[in-house]
């Protein structure tokens, strides 16, 4: 019925593995979203030691040595700059969202490509400049994000392949 609809409406088929790729890609971005909920929560019921756990604890910023500032100013300028890293990476979450939607029931390339650079970036950026530089703890919760990518960003082009106008 599916193959029906596609041939009245001249749209191209999404192979399975866009499909997949694209449900890896959502994952991606229901993670980061919840990455900025969590921030925006953390924003406003916690003090600026509560912002600096989410993004803290690696080799080179343990938990335990991490001296919150007294300087009212700074905890204020500390606490937006958390606040703003948080929310971008819920904004990523949802364009991650919003770009696996169209992989998957429109099969873009375009799409796709936006996810590859652009989410790349995102993604790229925080595991080496905050994962690997010892900054964030490399555990499950912080790796998943990129490992996801990565096999979204695999899949999505065998599935994109395939499209052909029946």
């Amino acid at each position: 019925m599916d193959d029906n609809k596609n041939l009245i409406n001249n749209q191209p088929t999404v192979g399975k593995m866009a499909k997949a790729g694209a449900l890896f890609l959502a994952l991606w971005g229901i993670l980061h979203v919840w990455v900025g909920y969590e921030g925006i929560h953390r924003y406003l019921t916690m003090d600026i030691g509560g912002l600096w756990d989410m993004v803290a604890g690696g080799s080179n910023a343990p938990h335990n040595l991490i001296q919150v500032t007294n300087d009212a100013i700074t905890a204020n300028l500390q606490k937006h700059l958390l606040l703003n890293f948080c929310m971008d990476v819920g904004g990523f979450g949802v364009l991650g969202l919003i770009l696996a939607w169209v992989i998957y029931n429109r099969g873009s390339w375009i799409a796709y490509f936006i996810a590859l650079i652009a989410i790349g970036i995102c993604d790229l950026s925080f595991t080496f400049s905050l994962v690997t530089s010892g900054i964030i703890e490399p555990n499950i919760p912080t790796i998943s994000g990129p490992i996801i990518w990565v096999i979204a960003m695999g899949l999505i082009p065998f599935g994109l392949s395939s499209l052909t106008k029946k």
